[in-house]
């Protein structure tokens, strides 16, 4: 049976995650125990995994808030995150098993009839990186590179979110992923990690020019800084 804290730990972040608890939403102990049923250490512990995780942070010593997500935060995010994919690939490329990467080069080459239909295919573009980036993970074989790109994945999640998605963006990505996983099936190390540097720079400047003027961000924002103040 699962701890208390672990089950407060996976309910809190999954809300996080899908905004149901927002950026710059205030976390009360009493009221977070009274919501899940459980006593206020087991919340305690859950929300110090959170503030490790970087999802949670604490409010000027009067408590805790949902970590903001801003503009800024998005660019720091990429240029951590392009450091550790390009760095995978290159691996990948180098240490990998061609078969599991082989079976994705099919199904990106199919991406365009997915997305013809943009609901389904959307939620299945996403699930088919998903496993690519599992493939990744695998064929690198350093446990200590795997969790810093899982923790960082978290954060995505939340920028994703944020931006609105553009099918001819989508589209992009599916060829860029495909080259790179060309790159690993090939062995080219070097290639892998340019064409995963390349990937990473047009998808912050969609990202961004998905942010750009958008007023909910505003309006998040604004509202992280009156909790704040």
């Amino acid at each position: 049976m699962a701890r208390a804290s672990d089950t407060a730990y996976a309910v809190l972040r999954e809300e996080i995650l899908s905004w149901e608890l927002p950026p710059g939403a205030v976390l009360a102990e009493v009221e977070l125990s009274g919501r899940l049923g459980i006593s206020r250490t087991p919340v305690r512990e859950a929300l110090a995994r959170l503030v490790a995780d970087g999802l949670v942070e604490p409010l000027g010593g009067r408590g805790l808030i949902v970590t903001p997500v801003e503009a800024g935060n998005v660019t720091e995010l990429f240029e951590l995150r392009q450091a550790l994919e390009a760095q995978a690939a290159e691996l990948a490329a180098q240490r990998r098993d061609p078969a599991p990467f082989r079976a994705l080069q099919d199904e990106f080459r199919e991406v365009p009839a997915l997305l013809a239909d943009p609901d389904p295919g959307r939620h299945a573009y996403y699930d088919l990186v998903a496993r690519f980036d599992a493939a990744v993970d695998e064929a690198v074989r350093n446990p200590f590179l795997v969790a810093a790109l899982q923790a960082v994945r978290t954060h995505l999640v939340r920028i994703r979110r944020l931006s609105r998605d553009n099918p001819a963006r989508l589209l992009e990505a599916a060829r860029e992923h495909l080259l790179i996983v060309d790159a690993i099936v090939d062995g080219d190390a070097r290639l892998a990690a340019d064409a995963t540097r390349v990937h990473l720079h047009r998808s912050l400047r969609s990202t961004l020019g998905s942010l750009d003027g958008d007023p909910a961000l505003t309006d998040r924002t604004t509202a992280t800084e009156k909790a704040a103040g």
